[in-house]
């Protein structure tokens, strides 16, 4: 056989075996599965070798009260990922670009930034074959945001997220957290608790959700309760890809009125 026919038959056998296995290498992944949208996080984490970008294209949110708006928000919200096992994924997180304007009879106050760092290191201890799903997400938050945005302080916390798989596209999530946050006083810390219980239901590539999210901060100067109602959406590209938006209303005084956001998911 000659040099060039053995090349051409080489170039179609190499071309065969993609065509045969990178669309089970996909399939075997299944659907993107990132932490966006709503205030909840996936128990889920990246398959190994992977990378995955989640980035919030913008979240404002709006309150009033007494006379006094706040206007707070982001742009450019990062979420980089890596898949180093088949049950640990490596995150970081920042916004690159974030916002507060406060506005009362005496006039308006801004500041802006890049916001604090998050660093995780999710460990998935299930198969993920049966309707469970359940994750720890340990982290700590690194103090990078400039004055006005940030305490200055060295934080973290534990995330527990898990789901149940009801059936004909519903899901039952829920995400208890608990943090160590300073202290308002500036020494010390205190625990602060935060839940998010959510329903969902997905309609082929479109995910609709419900949730209701409770955090309650437990500082020795004055404990702050806050609760939302938040509505999202989610929709599919392909596999890898996914473009979400999401409304955030505040159900007590403490909370903000209304939050609106929407971003974009990609795995590699």
């Amino acid at each position: 056989m000659s040099s060039g026919i053995t090349r051409d038959v080489l170039a179609w056998a190499a071309s065969a075996w993609l065509s045969l296995t990178v669309p089970t290498w996909a399939d075997e992944l299944g659907p993107i599965c990132p932490d966006r949208p709503g205030k909840g996080t996936s128990p889920c984490t990246l398959a190994a070798g992977h990378a995955q970008l989640e980035l919030g294209l913008g979240d404002e949110s709006f309150q009033r009260r007494a006379g006094v708006t706040t206007d707070s928000g982001n742009a450019g919200a990062v979420l980089a990922k890596y898949g180093v096992s088949d049950h640990w994924d490596v995150e970081a997180g920042m916004a690159l670009y974030q916002f507060q304007r406060v506005h009362d009879a005496s006039g308006t106050a801004t500041a802006s930034g890049v916001g604090d760092m998050f660093l995780h290191a999710k460990y998935n201890p299930l198969s993920g074959n049966g309707p469970f799903a359940f994750v720890l997400d340990p982290y700590i938050k690194l103090p990078t945001a400039g004055g006005g945005l940030g305490n200055g302080a060295v934080e973290g916390g534990l995330v527990a997220p898990m789901s149940y798989d009801l059936g004909a596209g519903w899901s039952l999530a829920m995400t208890p957290e608990v943090d160590a946050l300073l202290n308002a006083s500036g020494s010390g810390h205190h625990a602060n608790l935060v839940d998010v219980i959510g329903l969902g239901k997905s309609f082929g590539p479109l995910s609709l959700g419900a949730e209701i999210w409770t955090d309650q901060n437990l500082d020795p100067a004055g404990s702050v309760s806050q609760y939302s109602f938040d509505l999202d959406a989610a929709w599919l590209i392909g596999n890898d890809t996914q473009l979400d938006g999401g409304v955030n209303l505040g159900l007590n005084r403490a909370t903000p009125d209304l939050e609106i956001y929407f971003g974009i998911s990609r795995r590699f």
